[in-house]
């Protein structure tokens, strides 16, 4: 089909992610991490991390993200930055605006919001 780079973390196993919020949890703060982060449980507040965040497919998050690489499989209400790549699966709602280099909104993902792409860093 097509071939999006920066997308290995797609195959990551629940082992690589330092930092999982499981389904039973919900948490409400602001979180600041440097490690991978995974949420499948619920979240309100706000994220920033040095490097990749998943929302797995049943997450609902009411929260601004900054991450190095976003990958949204449930549910963001809020502001999402990626300082390298956004990536909205079919699975995945994004209610919020968009800031990164580069962004992918597979088709039947649900996205209302503004997109600014950021040129890459030399």
């Amino acid at each position: 089909m097509f071939d999006v780079k920066d997308t290995d973390f797609f195959d990551l196993e629940d082992e690589s992610f330092d930092n999982i919020v499981e389904s039973d949890i919900t948490f409400s703060g602001d979180i600041k991490l440097k490690k991978t982060f995974m949420i499948r449980g619920k979240l309100n507040g706000t994220i920033t991390s040095e490097s990749d965040l998943v929302v797995d497919t049943n997450a609902v998050v009411n929260a601004d993200i900054k991450a190095e690489r976003v990958l949204i499989r449930g549910k963001v209400r809020g502001n999402v930055s990626g300082s390298k790549l956004i990536f909205v699966t079919a699975s995945g709602s994004l209610e919020g605006d968009i800031s990164t280099q580069k962004v992918v909104l597979e088709p039947g993902c649900v996205f209302t919001g503004k997109c600014q792409m950021q040129p890459a860093a030399e």
